[in-house]
């Protein structure tokens, strides 16, 4: 399989101009851009009707763009969806699972439509700690039972790409914490992850680097880090002797002004309030998560 190589580096995504106008008139995804390295966990954040499930559902085969080109894990998009179907995993948040089939029965019967072995099969139980729990039926699984045999699932092409969309969404904290940590194991075999979250705790936590789409086009993409540092205002929070807080930004040009002023009131404590992920999210799209 011919991959493409840009700057030295050999992109299993790699996204030019998409464009999706729905009806002729709706332009949901407006001239997107970007590249994903092979073992990447690559987020995509936006909020609601942003434009993020119309360019995942391109990228995942579901429907072509009405411009523009990509390419999958060397699949060209649009073009044979069969060809991208085997490379690339996908979970979505509602996964559908046949739930008078065990576990075990479930990831057997979709590894014989992959002609997968047998023994791949045991290995992803294991993988989603879901060994002892094969012989069960779905029905009865909890909510993050069916999330990780979903995951198992989607691995079982043993993709170059794997699309996660809200993959922990609804589960309990010890829940999703593990599937972080099989996300996390997947990249570090050379997978690449392409993540869609309306949890910023979790894309900052998880991804090598994000991208936020607003209306249709990318308004910012860099590491979670350096988002953070670039487009949130650092703040001091302020406590003073009657309970009451004052949070000041570090670039205000009367700051010293201001905290002569606090202080001469009595300040009890003072500490850095570090910017988030969801700081620069809502500065770049004028909207909160929802």
């Amino acid at each position: 399989m011919q991959l493409i190589i840009i700057r030295g580096v050999k992109c299993l995504i790699q996204v030019q101009d998409l464009t999706k106008t729905y009806n002729g008139k709706v332009q949901a995804v407006k001239g997107v851009s970007f590249e994903v390295a092979p073992g990447e966990i690559f987020g995509f954040l936006g909020p609601n009707g942003a434009g993020k499930t119309t360019t995942v559902r391109i990228l995942s085969g579901l429907m072509d763009p009405t411009s523009g080109t990509a390419t999958v894990a060397g699949a060209p998009i649009p073009g044979d969806r069969q060809q991208l179907h085997r490379l690339i995993g996908v979970l979505f948040e509602n996964s559908y699972l046949y739930e008078t089939m065990t576990g075990k029965e479930l990831l057997q019967f979709f590894g014989d439509l992959y002609r997968q072995p047998r023994k791949l099969v045991d290995e992803l139980l294991e993988l989603v700690e879901m060994t002892p729990k094969a012989n069960e039926l779905i029905k009865k699984y909890s909510k993050g039972m069916k999330q990780r045999i979903a995951f198992a699932r989607a691995l079982l092409p043993q993709p170059r790409v794997l699309f996660l969309d809200e993959p922990t969404s609804g589960l309990d904290p010890a829940s999703a914490v593990r599937l972080r940590e099989v996300v996390r194991e997947t990249a570090a075999q050379g997978t690449t992850v392409f993540l869609t979250t309306h949890n910023m705790d979790e894309a900052d936590d998880l991804c090598n680097r994000v991208a936020i789409i607003n209306e249709g086009v990318i308004v910012a993409m860099d590491s979670p880090t350096a988002l953070k540092e670039s487009f949130s205002d650092r703040t001091i929070a302020i406590m003073m002797q009657d309970g009451t807080n004052n949070i000041l930004t570090l670039n205000d040009p009367d700051l010293n002004q201001k905290m002569a002023a606090l202080i001469g009131q009595g300040v009890v404590k003072i500490n850095t309030v570090e910017p988030s992920l969801e700081d620069v999210f809502i500065r770049m799209t004028g909207r909160g998560l929802q």
